[in-house]
C-alpha cells in the first residue's frame, strides 16, 4: 500500500502550492564567537566555511530538498507549469533525476488525486488540438498518444469522440489548401502527392484516394484509373 503524505502547510484536500520548501538548518557561529576566541576559534570557523561549500550544504542553502518526495513533487510542478503532461512523462522525467521508485509513485498518486494529472482530459485536448490544428486523423493521433504513454482504453475514448464525417471534412480541406501548388503535375504523381500527404496524416487509403480523385474531378480532369491504390 502506498504511504500517503499531506504536504506541509496545506489542507488535506488541498493542492500544493509551489512555495514549500526545505528550508536551510542551523547557523555557523561568527568568528570569535560560540565554541572559544581567538586564533583557535578562527581556525574552527574557517574549518565550518569551508565545510559548508560541501554539496549536501550548497543544496541546503540554495533551498533544495533532500527528502526525495519533497524533491520529485519540486520536479513534477515545475515540468507542470504551463504545460499538462501525462503520468508517463512526469514519471519518465523523476527517473532520470534519479528520484527512487517509492517516492516517485507516491507523488504522482497524490498529484492524480488533487487533480494535477489527468491522463483523460490530456488526451481529450490533444486530439481536439492536434487535429484542428495540424489536421491529423485517427490512426496518427493514436500513435502520438501512445509516445506520451497514455493508456491504450483512454486513447480509444478521446479519439472515438472524433467525428467520421468531420474527419473526412478536415481530409478535404487539407487537400484543397494542396492542389494548387500540384497543378501542372502529371495526374498520377498529383494522386501520389496528395494521396501520401494525407497518409501522412494518418488517413486511411480509401478514404485519401476517395477525397483527391474527388478534389481532381471537380478541377475537371479525367479521373478515371485513379481508384488504384497509391
Amino acid at each position: 500500500m502506498t504511504r500517503r503524505t499531506e504536504w506541509p502547510g496545506t489542507d488535506a484536500g488541498a493542492v500544493p502550492g509551489p512555495e514549500y520548501a526545505a528550508e536551510p538548518s542551523g547557523e555557523f557561529p561568527e568568528p570569535g564567537r560560540g565554541a572559544g576566541f581567538g586564533e583557535g576559534a578562527g581556525r574552527r570557523s574557517r574549518s565550518r566555511s569551508r565545510d559548508s561549500g560541501s554539496p549536501s550544504s550548497s543544496r541546503a542553502e540554495k533551498g533544495e530538498p533532500r527528502d526525495p518526495v519533497e524533491q520529485a513533487r519540486n520536479i513534477c510542478l515545475r515540468l507542470l507549469t504551463g504545460t499538462p503532461r501525462t503520468r508517463k512523462q512526469l514519471a519518465d522525467a523523476l527517473r532520470k533525476k534519479e528520484i527512487p521508485d517509492e517516492a516517485a509513485e507516491e507523488v504522482l498518486s497524490r498529484f492524480e488525486d488533487v487533480g494535477l494529472i489527468d491522463d483523460a482530459a490530456f488526451a481529450d485536448a490533444w486530439v481536439e488540438s492536434r487535429h484542428h490544428g495540424r489536421g491529423l486523423a485517427r490512426r496518427a493521433l493514436v500513435r502520438e498518444l501512445r509516445t506520451k504513454g497514455v493508456d491504450p482504453t483512454v486513447i480509444d475514448e478521446a479519439v472515438g469522440q472524433l467525428d467520421p464525417e468531420q474527419e473526412e471534412e478536415t481530409a478535404r480541406e487539407l487537400v484543397a489548401r494542396k492542389l494548387r501548388s500540384t497543378r501542372g503535375l502529371d495526374r498520377d504523381k498529383r494522386l501520389r502527392r496528395l494521396a501520401g500527404m494525407l497518409a501522412r496524416k494518418g488517413y486511411g487509403e480509401g478514404m485519401a484516394l476517395r477525397v483527391v480523385r474527388q478534389a481532381i474531378a471537380a478541377e475537371g480532369e479525367d479521373t478515371e484509373g485513379l481508384d488504384e491504390p497509391f
